[in-house]
C-alpha cells in the first residue's frame, strides 16, 4: 500500500518567513506549527518538506548553510516527536543565480520537480496527498505534481488570485489539521 504524504513549504509556512533566511538563531516556528505538524504526523502523513531556496543560487548563503538549518528544524520537531522524511530544496534562479545556479530547472516551485522526486523516493499516493504553502506557486506545485493544495495564511498576504482560485485556505497548518483530523474521523 503506497503512503500518504504531507509536503510542505518551509519559510512562511513552518517557520516565519524572515527573508533569505539561513541562520539558526533566525529561525522561529509559525505559531502552531509543531502542534499541527504532530497531529498530521500522528495520522500517518509522512512529511516532506519542498522549499525554493533562491538565496544559495543568488550566493546569500551555502548549500551547507541551509542543511544546518534544516537539521536544526528536524531536531526541534523530533523533540516534539515530529518526523522530517527529508527537505529537498531547489536552489535555482532562471534570473539572478549565479553559475551553475543560474537555469531554468524542474524543481523551482511551482514546477513539480521536488514533489515528483518525493512521490517516487517515499511511494507516495499522490490522490492521499497534500501540499501546503503560502503562495500560489506552493498550489501549483502541488496541482502540477497530482496532490491536493492547501494555502495557509502565515506567510504571504493571500493574494485576490488565490482567493479566486478555490484552493482550501487555512489561517495556519494547525487549522488544515483539526479539519483534516474531522474529516478522516468521518
Amino acid at each position: 500500500m503506497k503512503n500518504k504524504a504531507i509536503f510542505l513549504d518551509r519559510d512562511g509556512t513552518i517557520n516565519i518567513d524572515k527573508h533569505y533566511m539561513y541562520k539558526i538563531e533566525d529561525f522561529e516556528f509559525v505559531e502552531g506549527a509543531e502542534k499541527g505538524l504532530k497531529m498530521l504526523y500522528d495520522m500517518g502523513y509522512k512529511l516532506i518538506v519542498v522549499t525554493n531556496q533562491g538565496g544559495i543560487g543568488r550566493g546569500y548563503y551555502t548549500e551547507e548553510d541551509l542543511e544546518k538549518l534544516n537539521n536544526y528544524m528536524e531536531k526541534r520537531l523530533l523533540e516534539s516527536g515530529v518526523k522530517i522524511e527529508k527537505c529537498y530544496f531547489c536552489p535555482h534562479h532562471t534570473e539572478h543565480g549565479i553559475g551553475k545556479y543560474k537555469k531554468d530547472c524542474s524543481c523551482r516551485k511551482p514546477k513539480p520537480g521536488m514533489l515528483i522526486e518525493g512521490i517516487k523516493e517515499f511511494d507516495i499516493d499522490p490522490e492521499k496527498s497534500y501540499m501546503i504553502g503560502d503562495k500560489m506557486s506552493d498550489a501549483e506545485a502541488g496541482i502540477n505534481a497530482g496532490v491536493k493544495p492547501i494555502i495557509v495564511k502565515t506567510g504571504k498576504d493571500i493574494t485576490e488570485e488565490i482567493e479566486k482560485s478555490g484552493i482550501e485556505i487555512y489561517s495556519s497548518i494547525y487549522e488544515f489539521a483539526l479539519s483534516l483530523q474531522k474529516k478522516e474521523q468521518n
